[in-house]
């Protein structure tokens, strides 16, 4: 579904991802794992239309979209949970779940599977969303991707600024999504639990692709446990 190749990215004249490769098929889950400063942000950014002084190759499902408008892959679908989350704050639940919903040609049947999803959501939907905590507000930013009904669901950093019950929360929720068929690119600095969901992993370390393999394989990958798993 999505393959990017020879992927080179810059902050104006400072290149900062170096020929990146990899891909992700239809239904899987797939992780990049890596250090903060590693410009996995970078990456997403650039997929999804936000950064455009990058060369390479960028193909979902066939089609290149490098330089594409956000709002075009938007409607394509794909879909960015970015870091910060980005939500409305003085706006309700409801409204910003239905703002990512503005080509959804129904979005009371998403909304009944978001709130399924997390039912806090559906509790609090009259509630202002900047007065919800740290994990409703990155299960909002899930939910408003989800309106849109995407075809690939990207992550960046969901567990950030969570406690681990939270963070476990998010990871069964995305492990639901998985089991019902959707295709999901997890950005984590959190490698214990990306690396036991997903199906395949990289690793990237200065903007360059180091290790990649199946999930299971990297999880006991002595180089792995030692980097980042403290063993």
């Amino acid at each position: 579904m999505l393959t990017v190749s020879g992927l080179n990215v810059f902050h104006g004249n400072l290149q900062v991802v170096w020929d990146l490769s990899f891909r992700v098929n239809k239904g899987e889950l797939v992780t990049m794992i890596g250090p903060n400063g590693a410009d996995k942000t970078t990456t997403v950014e650039t997929i999804v239309g936000l950064n455009k002084k990058a060369t390479g190759s960028i193909l979902f499902d066939g089609e290149p979209i490098l330089g594409s408008h956000p709002y075009d892959l938007y409607r394509k679908g794909l879909a960015l949970v970015p870091e910060k989350r980005e939500i409305f704050p003085t706006m309700p639940v409801i409204e910003n779940l239905l703002l990512g919903g503005t080509c959804n040609p129904d979005p009371e049947k998403s909304l009944d599977r978001i709130f399924r999803l997390f039912p806090i959501l559906n509790e609090r939907r009259q509630q202002m969303a900047g007065t919800l905590s740290g994990g409703e507000q990155q299960m909002l930013a899930i939910g408003r991707a989800l309106m849109s009904e995407p075809r690939l669901l990207i992550l960046d950093e969901p567990s950030t600024g969570l406690s681990p019950l939270l963070t476990g929360q998010v990871f069964r929720s995305l492990e639901q999504l998985g089991r019902e068929g959707m295709t999901i690119l997890l950005l984590e600095q959190n490698v214990r639990n990306a690396l036991a969901m997903c199906n395949r992993g990289y690793v990237l370390e200065n903007g360059r692709i180091v290790q990649e393999g199946k999930s299971k394989e990297l999880l006991h990958d002595p180089r792995i446990q030692k980097a980042y798993l403290g063993f």
